[in-house]
């Protein structure tokens, strides 16, 4: 049976850790080499760093941050953020990645995710996803540059293309979700879940270990990310992991 894991996410902005709600209203966070050596001591099964206005202000993910951040783990990282071309790939894994994630520049060129899948393997590719449902359109639509900008992109028509080109995992953020604290968008869960054969992590809305199981078992997750409700200490990796088990999750 495959496990399921426990993500905490660092948002990154100018070397700070930030959190937001629905990608907006940041705040400060910490200092994101000291909370990747605490998500590590506290049993997180992976850790995902996304430089979230990289995008949006034309440059690159921070190199020396993701070299300090990779230097504190032993569990797999993925990077993300103003991720362009296979020369940035190289760069974020040569500083530390195990993974990068692509959003913004896969829509923009979805060859992205091919030229990756082709050189590093599928498993080196997350596609990050920021949906936000959309009434017209009967279904969610793909927002890129930190949520800023709508697309014409379907979400699970998008989901589906991109595992064509080997996209070996999906990054799922629910943009109406997000920093609310009330769970996550277990219909749009389910939906990619469903429409996909590779991995999918929830992310956006978590805000108690119930969210979680609800997750797994309705929403169909593989993983499940936060952010909010670790970094300001509202419950631990640990606690939401012993939950979990306690209700029969199957945990790695």
């Amino acid at each position: 049976m495959i496990t399921k894991r426990i993500i905490p996410c660092l948002d990154v902005k100018d070397g700070r850790v930030v959190k937001g709600i629905q990608f907006v209203q940041i705040r400060d966070a910490g200092d994101p080499v000291e909370l990747a050596r605490i998500y590590d001591d506290q049993g997180a099964d992976e850790l995902v760093f996304l430089d979230i206005s990289a995008s949006h202000e034309g440059r690159k993910t921070m190199v020396d941050v993701v070299q300090a951040v990779a230097s504190e783990l032993a569990i797999p990282f993925t990077v993300g953020g103003g991720i362009n071309s296979l020369d940035d790939m190289k760069r974020m894994l040569r500083a530390g990645a195990d993974k990068v994630s692509v959003n913004t520049a896969a829509v923009l060129r979805p060859e992205l995710i091919t030229e990756g899948a082709e050189y590093f393997g599928s498993q080196c590719i997350v596609l990050a996803v920021d949906a936000k449902w959309d009434e017209d359109l009967g279904s969610w639509r793909v927002y890129t540059h930190g949520g800023r900008k709508e697309t014409e992109r379907e979400v699970i028509a998008w989901v589906k293309e991109a595992v064509e080109r080997g996209a070996g995992e999906i990054l799922l953020t629910s943009m109406d979700s997000d920093g609310e604290k009330k769970g996550f968008d277990l219909s749009l869960t389910k939906a990619v879940s469903e429409a996909v054969d590779v991995p999918v992590i929830a992310s956006g809305g978590a805000g108690n270990a119930e969210h979680f199981l609800e997750v797994f078992n309705e929403g169909k997750a593989d993983a499940a990310l936060a952010a909010s409700i670790f970094h300001y200490k509202e419950t631990s990796v640990n606690e939401v992991k012993s939950f979990l088990k306690s209700q029969g999750v199957n945990m790695r």
